[in-house]
């Protein structure tokens, strides 16, 4: 995926700020706000890695052991009513549930990620 850094297993979001001319990153899947920001690829990179840091450092000194969110297991997908209809049907055929069938469609597609 385009516009995305990683660094130590931390991922961030990137977009340009036309009216900063900069680019703009936050770092993602965690509890905090954290952003850096960049003028080129090479100053951004840096910014994030910098942020990464910082966000471990203050995470060691507050005690903090799961830096990472922490997911439930349950969400929502909004798809298309007869794509959802389709789902539904090919799960039956192959005699198993909804969730099942999207459980391991996302298993699948994680395989080549």
């Amino acid at each position: 995926m385009d516009n995305v850094l990683k660094y130590k297993n931390f991922i961030a979001t990137v977009r340009y700020s036309g009216e900063d001319e900069a680019f703009i990153g936050r770092i993602e899947g965690i509890n905090s706000v954290v952003s850096f920001e960049g003028q080129s690829v090479e100053e951004l990179t840096s910014s994030f890695k910098d942020a990464v840091e910082s966000y471990l450092d203050f995470c060691r000194r507050k005690g903090i052991s799961e830096m990472q969110k922490s997911y439930t297991g349950v969400f929502n997908v909004r798809i298309d009513a007869d794509l959802h209809r389709r789902a539904a049907i090919m799960a039956k055929t192959h005699g198993t549930t909804l969730n099942a069938f999207v459980k391991k469609a996302i298993e699948q597609n994680l395989q080549y990620a």
